[in-house]
Protein backbone atom coordinates (compact mmCIF):
# COMPACT_ATOMS: atom_id res chain seq x y z
CA UNK A 1 0.00 0.00 0.00
CA UNK A 2 1.55 3.83 -1.02
CA UNK A 3 0.74 6.37 1.41
CA UNK A 4 1.76 10.03 1.17
CA UNK A 5 5.06 10.74 3.54
CA UNK A 6 5.85 14.21 2.83
CA UNK A 7 5.20 17.19 1.08
CA UNK A 8 7.72 20.06 0.15
CA UNK A 9 6.54 23.18 -1.04
CA UNK A 10 9.44 25.33 -0.97
CA UNK A 11 9.54 26.40 -4.55
CA UNK A 12 8.11 29.85 -6.06
CA UNK A 13 7.19 28.25 -9.54
CA UNK A 14 6.98 24.68 -11.16
CA UNK A 15 9.67 22.23 -10.60
CA UNK A 16 10.86 20.54 -13.20
CA UNK A 17 12.96 18.26 -12.11
CA UNK A 18 13.94 16.51 -9.19
CA UNK A 19 17.47 14.00 -8.04
CA UNK A 20 18.49 11.65 -5.42
CA UNK A 21 21.39 10.54 -4.29
CA UNK A 22 21.68 8.00 -1.14
CA UNK A 23 21.29 10.31 1.20
CA UNK A 24 19.94 13.80 -0.60
CA UNK A 25 16.73 14.70 -2.82
CA UNK A 26 17.40 18.02 -4.88
CA UNK A 27 15.07 19.77 -6.62
CA UNK A 28 14.87 22.54 -9.77
CA UNK A 29 12.47 25.51 -10.19
CA UNK A 30 11.37 28.16 -12.90
CA UNK A 31 11.95 30.48 -9.55
CA UNK A 32 15.76 30.07 -10.84
CA UNK A 33 16.87 28.07 -8.08
CA UNK A 34 17.71 24.14 -6.73
CA UNK A 35 17.24 23.16 -3.58
CA UNK A 36 18.74 19.84 -1.32
CA UNK A 37 16.77 17.89 1.09
CA UNK A 38 18.21 15.04 3.80
CA UNK A 39 16.13 11.89 3.03
CA UNK A 40 16.58 11.33 6.77
CA UNK A 41 13.81 13.72 7.69
CA UNK A 42 13.12 16.04 4.25
CA UNK A 43 14.99 19.06 6.24
CA UNK A 44 16.34 21.64 3.92
CA UNK A 45 19.68 21.94 4.06
CA UNK A 46 21.58 25.53 5.44
CA UNK A 47 23.12 25.90 2.15
CA UNK A 48 20.34 25.84 0.14
CA UNK A 49 18.47 27.29 -1.58
CA UNK A 50 21.53 27.44 -4.23
CA UNK A 51 21.35 30.24 -6.54
CA UNK A 52 23.47 31.07 -9.37
CA UNK A 53 21.33 30.37 -12.56
CA UNK A 54 19.70 34.24 -14.33
CA UNK A 55 16.88 31.61 -15.51
CA UNK A 56 14.95 28.85 -15.08
CA UNK A 57 16.42 25.94 -14.15
CA UNK A 58 15.08 22.39 -16.33
CA UNK A 59 16.97 19.83 -14.95
CA UNK A 60 19.09 18.53 -11.84
CA UNK A 61 21.14 15.02 -11.44
CA UNK A 62 24.13 13.69 -8.56
CA UNK A 63 27.54 12.21 -9.31
CA UNK A 64 27.82 8.94 -8.34
CA UNK A 65 29.29 9.65 -4.86
CA UNK A 66 26.42 12.19 -4.77
CA UNK A 67 29.15 14.99 -3.91
CA UNK A 68 28.46 16.76 -7.11
CA UNK A 69 25.52 18.35 -8.25
CA UNK A 70 24.82 19.16 -11.85
CA UNK A 71 22.01 21.38 -12.94
CA UNK A 72 21.03 23.27 -16.54
CA UNK A 73 19.17 26.49 -17.11
CA UNK A 74 18.10 28.68 -19.79
CA UNK A 75 20.99 30.75 -18.95
CA UNK A 76 23.04 28.43 -21.41
CA UNK A 77 24.86 27.24 -18.28
CA UNK A 78 25.18 23.76 -16.59
CA UNK A 79 26.19 24.78 -13.07
CA UNK A 80 28.53 21.95 -10.69
CA UNK A 81 28.13 22.42 -7.09
CA UNK A 82 29.48 20.66 -4.13
CA UNK A 83 26.46 19.50 -1.72
CA UNK A 84 28.31 19.59 1.64
CA UNK A 85 28.39 23.13 1.48
CA UNK A 86 26.69 24.46 -1.76
CA UNK A 87 29.71 26.42 -3.17
CA UNK A 88 30.05 26.57 -7.21
CA UNK A 89 32.35 24.41 -8.94
CA UNK A 90 32.20 25.21 -11.97
CA UNK A 91 30.10 26.78 -14.37
CA UNK A 92 30.11 24.84 -18.28
CA UNK A 93 28.96 27.15 -20.58
CA UNK A 94 27.24 25.71 -23.83
CA UNK A 95 29.56 27.06 -26.81
CA UNK A 96 26.01 28.12 -28.52
CA UNK A 97 24.75 29.50 -25.82
CA UNK A 98 21.59 28.12 -26.29
CA UNK A 99 19.09 26.92 -23.25
CA UNK A 100 20.56 23.68 -21.69
CA UNK A 101 17.49 21.32 -21.61
CA UNK A 102 19.36 18.37 -19.60
CA UNK A 103 22.42 17.42 -18.02
CA UNK A 104 23.56 13.93 -17.33
CA UNK A 105 26.46 12.33 -15.07
CA UNK A 106 28.13 9.14 -16.50
CA UNK A 107 28.09 6.01 -14.19
CA UNK A 108 31.41 6.96 -13.30
CA UNK A 109 31.04 10.29 -12.97
CA UNK A 110 34.27 11.06 -14.92
CA UNK A 111 32.14 12.53 -18.02
CA UNK A 112 28.70 15.19 -18.31
CA UNK A 113 26.68 15.18 -21.11
CA UNK A 114 24.84 18.44 -21.27
CA UNK A 115 22.04 19.27 -24.28
CA UNK A 116 20.66 22.21 -25.32
CA UNK A 117 17.44 23.58 -27.16
CA UNK A 118 19.30 24.42 -30.55
CA UNK A 119 20.15 20.37 -30.86
CA UNK A 120 23.80 20.80 -29.78
CA UNK A 121 25.49 18.21 -27.31
CA UNK A 122 28.66 18.35 -25.13
CA UNK A 123 30.58 15.92 -23.85
CA UNK A 124 32.49 17.80 -20.73
CA UNK A 125 35.18 15.93 -18.61
CA UNK A 126 33.47 16.21 -15.39
CA UNK A 127 37.12 16.37 -13.53
CA UNK A 128 38.82 18.67 -15.59
CA UNK A 129 35.46 20.80 -16.36
CA UNK A 130 37.02 20.78 -19.72
CA UNK A 131 34.85 20.21 -23.03
CA UNK A 132 35.58 17.45 -24.21
CA UNK A 133 33.49 16.56 -27.83
CA UNK A 134 30.70 18.50 -28.97
CA UNK A 135 28.16 17.43 -31.83
CA UNK A 136 24.66 18.17 -32.38
CA UNK A 137 21.17 16.42 -33.59
CA UNK A 138 19.37 17.66 -37.31
CA UNK A 139 16.05 18.60 -35.68
CA UNK A 140 14.70 19.72 -32.52
CA UNK A 141 15.53 20.40 -28.96
CA UNK A 142 17.74 17.89 -26.83
CA UNK A 143 14.99 17.24 -23.56
CA UNK A 144 16.29 13.80 -23.05
CA UNK A 145 19.31 12.13 -22.25
CA UNK A 146 20.56 8.69 -20.39
CA UNK A 147 23.52 6.90 -19.97
CA UNK A 148 24.11 3.09 -20.43
CA UNK A 149 25.37 1.16 -17.41
CA UNK A 150 28.58 0.42 -18.07
CA UNK A 151 28.60 4.43 -19.88
CA UNK A 152 30.02 3.30 -23.20
CA UNK A 153 26.86 4.22 -24.38
CA UNK A 154 24.61 7.79 -24.32
CA UNK A 155 20.92 8.25 -26.13
CA UNK A 156 19.79 11.66 -26.61
CA UNK A 157 15.75 12.08 -26.96
CA UNK A 158 14.46 15.38 -29.22
CA UNK A 159 11.76 17.25 -29.30
CA UNK A 160 11.15 15.81 -32.35
CA UNK A 161 11.22 12.30 -31.46
CA UNK A 162 14.04 11.32 -32.76
CA UNK A 163 16.62 9.12 -30.78
CA UNK A 164 20.06 9.24 -31.19
CA UNK A 165 22.75 6.93 -29.92
CA UNK A 166 26.60 7.74 -29.05
CA UNK A 167 29.66 6.19 -27.86
CA UNK A 168 31.60 8.13 -25.60
CA UNK A 169 33.99 9.67 -27.95
CA UNK A 170 30.45 11.26 -29.40
CA UNK A 171 30.56 8.95 -32.33
CA UNK A 172 27.08 8.59 -33.15
CA UNK A 173 25.78 4.96 -33.68
CA UNK A 174 22.29 4.98 -34.64
CA UNK A 175 19.45 7.83 -34.96
CA UNK A 176 15.71 7.28 -35.44
CA UNK A 177 12.47 9.16 -35.88
CA UNK A 178 11.43 6.62 -32.86
CA UNK A 179 8.40 9.52 -31.56
CA UNK A 180 5.72 11.23 -33.63
CA UNK A 181 5.67 13.97 -31.11
CA UNK A 182 8.64 15.10 -28.48
CA UNK A 183 10.33 12.93 -26.05
CA UNK A 184 10.39 13.87 -22.64
CA UNK A 185 12.30 11.27 -20.87
CA UNK A 186 14.76 8.21 -21.78
CA UNK A 187 16.44 5.66 -19.61
CA UNK A 188 18.68 2.10 -20.01
CA UNK A 189 17.61 -0.88 -18.63
CA UNK A 190 19.84 -2.49 -15.86
CA UNK A 191 21.09 -5.23 -17.95
CA UNK A 192 24.83 -4.20 -20.26
CA UNK A 193 23.70 -3.02 -23.54
CA UNK A 194 27.02 -3.18 -25.06
CA UNK A 195 26.89 -6.01 -26.46
CA UNK A 196 23.67 -6.07 -28.05
CA UNK A 197 24.71 -2.42 -29.46
CA UNK A 198 27.71 -4.24 -30.68
CA UNK A 199 25.76 -6.55 -32.76
CA UNK A 200 23.58 -3.80 -34.74
CA UNK A 201 26.38 -1.37 -35.11
CA UNK A 202 29.49 -3.46 -35.50
CA UNK A 203 32.78 -1.78 -35.86
CA UNK A 204 34.74 -2.80 -38.88
CA UNK A 205 38.33 -1.83 -37.89
CA UNK A 206 39.57 -3.82 -35.11
CA UNK A 207 42.03 -0.81 -33.74
CA UNK A 208 38.86 1.35 -32.88
CA UNK A 209 37.54 -2.09 -30.59
CA UNK A 210 37.00 -1.11 -26.67
CA UNK A 211 37.86 -3.54 -24.26
CA UNK A 212 34.61 -4.61 -24.00
CA UNK A 213 34.39 -5.28 -28.66
CA UNK A 214 38.05 -7.28 -27.76
CA UNK A 215 35.62 -9.47 -25.04
CA UNK A 216 32.46 -9.86 -27.25
CA UNK A 217 34.94 -10.99 -30.00
CA UNK A 218 36.54 -13.62 -27.81
CA UNK A 219 33.10 -14.69 -26.56
CA UNK A 220 32.19 -15.07 -30.49
CA UNK A 221 35.14 -17.32 -31.62
CA UNK A 222 34.84 -19.46 -28.21
CA UNK A 223 37.49 -18.31 -26.16
CA UNK A 224 35.05 -16.75 -23.00
CA UNK A 225 37.39 -18.10 -20.89
CA UNK A 226 40.45 -15.72 -21.59
CA UNK A 227 37.84 -12.73 -21.33
CA UNK A 228 39.41 -11.67 -17.55
CA UNK A 229 42.75 -12.48 -18.61
CA UNK A 230 42.45 -9.76 -21.81
CA UNK A 231 40.42 -7.52 -19.41
CA UNK A 232 43.14 -7.80 -16.70
CA UNK A 233 45.67 -6.55 -18.82
CA UNK A 234 43.00 -3.61 -20.62
CA UNK A 235 43.80 -5.53 -24.36
CA UNK A 236 41.62 -3.26 -26.64
CA UNK A 237 41.80 -3.56 -30.31
CA UNK A 238 45.09 -1.74 -31.45
CA UNK A 239 46.62 -4.22 -27.91
CA UNK A 240 44.75 -7.13 -29.79
CA UNK A 241 46.31 -6.56 -33.28
CA UNK A 242 49.92 -6.41 -31.59
CA UNK A 243 50.18 -9.65 -30.12
CA UNK A 244 52.65 -11.92 -30.47
CA UNK A 245 52.98 -15.93 -29.26
CA UNK A 246 55.94 -14.37 -27.22
CA UNK A 247 53.26 -11.98 -25.41
CA UNK A 248 50.17 -14.39 -25.10
CA UNK A 249 53.04 -16.94 -23.13
CA UNK A 250 54.86 -13.96 -21.02
CA UNK A 251 52.51 -11.13 -20.37
CA UNK A 252 49.54 -12.96 -20.62
CA UNK A 253 50.50 -15.81 -19.33
CA UNK A 254 48.42 -18.23 -21.46
CA UNK A 255 50.38 -21.63 -21.00
CA UNK A 256 48.18 -23.71 -23.22
CA UNK A 257 50.02 -23.50 -26.44
CA UNK A 258 47.17 -24.97 -28.21
CA UNK A 259 44.62 -22.07 -26.97
CA UNK A 260 47.71 -19.72 -28.15
CA UNK A 261 47.65 -21.12 -31.43
CA UNK A 262 43.74 -20.61 -31.56
CA UNK A 263 44.13 -17.29 -30.85
CA UNK A 264 46.92 -16.04 -32.72
CA UNK A 265 45.19 -17.92 -36.05
CA UNK A 266 42.17 -15.58 -34.99
CA UNK A 267 43.98 -12.88 -35.33
CA UNK A 268 45.57 -13.65 -38.23
CA UNK A 269 41.86 -13.53 -39.87
CA UNK A 270 41.27 -10.10 -38.07
CA UNK A 271 44.72 -8.73 -39.43
CA UNK A 272 43.41 -10.32 -42.96
CA UNK A 273 39.93 -9.07 -43.23
CA UNK A 274 41.22 -5.62 -42.52
CA UNK A 275 43.54 -5.22 -45.22
CA UNK A 276 40.77 -6.66 -47.44
CA UNK A 277 38.31 -3.78 -46.17
CA UNK A 278 41.21 -1.36 -46.38
CA UNK A 279 42.01 -1.81 -49.72
CA UNK A 280 37.91 -1.47 -50.89
CA UNK A 281 37.65 1.72 -49.41
CA UNK A 282 36.32 4.80 -51.93
CA UNK A 283 39.42 7.34 -52.12
CA UNK A 284 36.41 10.32 -51.29
CA UNK A 285 36.03 8.23 -47.92
CA UNK A 286 39.56 8.87 -46.86
CA UNK A 287 41.03 11.83 -44.44
CA UNK A 288 43.86 13.46 -46.51
CA UNK A 289 45.39 14.23 -43.07
CA UNK A 290 45.26 10.89 -41.38
CA UNK A 291 44.74 8.30 -44.41
CA UNK A 292 42.10 6.25 -42.96
CA UNK A 293 38.53 5.82 -42.90
CA UNK A 294 36.69 9.20 -41.64
CA UNK A 295 33.92 8.58 -38.71
CA UNK A 296 33.44 12.24 -38.25
CA UNK A 297 33.66 13.84 -41.35
CA UNK A 298 33.70 17.90 -41.60
CA UNK A 299 34.20 20.15 -44.14
CA UNK A 300 36.65 23.19 -44.03
CA UNK A 301 37.12 26.30 -45.70
CA UNK A 302 38.91 25.18 -48.23
CA UNK A 303 36.06 22.98 -49.55
CA UNK A 304 37.93 19.57 -48.64
CA UNK A 305 36.33 17.18 -46.31
CA UNK A 306 38.87 15.69 -43.24
CA UNK A 307 38.12 13.55 -40.13
CA UNK A 308 36.78 15.89 -37.45
CA UNK A 309 39.65 15.27 -34.97
CA UNK A 310 42.46 15.38 -37.45
CA UNK A 311 41.97 18.98 -38.86
CA UNK A 312 41.06 20.42 -35.12
CA UNK A 313 44.82 18.81 -34.13
CA UNK A 314 45.79 20.84 -37.64
CA UNK A 315 44.56 23.94 -36.67
CA UNK A 316 45.80 24.15 -33.46
CA UNK A 317 49.18 23.52 -34.22
CA UNK A 318 48.31 27.36 -35.94
CA UNK A 319 48.48 25.71 -38.87
CA UNK A 320 46.07 28.15 -40.80
CA UNK A 321 46.57 26.66 -44.11
CA UNK A 322 44.68 24.01 -46.18
CA UNK A 323 46.41 20.19 -45.72
CA UNK A 324 45.32 20.01 -49.27
CA UNK A 325 46.30 23.55 -51.59
CA UNK A 326 48.65 24.75 -48.72
CA UNK A 327 46.82 28.30 -49.13
CA UNK A 328 45.69 30.18 -45.93
CA UNK A 329 42.16 28.90 -44.91
CA UNK A 330 39.43 31.76 -45.05
CA UNK A 331 37.86 30.22 -41.66
CA UNK A 332 38.81 28.15 -39.37
CA UNK A 333 35.34 27.08 -38.86
CA UNK A 334 34.40 22.94 -39.86
CA UNK A 335 31.14 22.00 -40.86
CA UNK A 336 29.88 18.34 -40.35
CA UNK A 337 29.94 16.46 -43.58
CA UNK A 338 26.60 14.79 -42.88
CA UNK A 339 25.80 13.30 -46.38
CA UNK A 340 29.43 11.85 -46.74
CA UNK A 341 28.65 10.16 -43.07
CA UNK A 342 25.95 8.37 -44.36
CA UNK A 343 27.26 7.28 -47.70
CA UNK A 344 30.18 6.33 -45.25
CA UNK A 345 27.97 4.15 -43.00
CA UNK A 346 26.10 2.78 -45.88
CA UNK A 347 29.27 1.17 -47.39
CA UNK A 348 30.39 -0.15 -44.06
CA UNK A 349 26.90 -2.21 -43.91
CA UNK A 350 27.36 -3.50 -47.18
CA UNK A 351 30.92 -4.86 -46.40
CA UNK A 352 30.52 -5.88 -43.19
CA UNK A 353 28.84 -8.87 -43.94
Amino acid sequence: MVKLIHTLADHDDDVNCCAFSSSLLATCSLDKTIRLYSLSDFSELPHSPLKSHTYAVHCCCFSASGHILASCSTDGTTVLWDTQNGQTLAVLEQPSGSPVRVCRFSPDSTCLVSGAADGTVVLWNAQSYKLYRCASVKDGSLVACAFSPNGNFFVTGSSCGDLTVWDDKMRCLHSEKAHDLGITCCDFSSQPVSARIAEDQPKQFTEDWSEDDVSNWLCAQGLKDLVGIFKMNNIDGRELLNLTKESLADDLKIESLGLRSKVLRKIEELRTKMKTLSSEIPDEFICPITRELMKDPVIASDGYSYEKEAMENWISKKKRTSPMTNLVLPSVVLIPNRTLKMAIDRWLETHQK
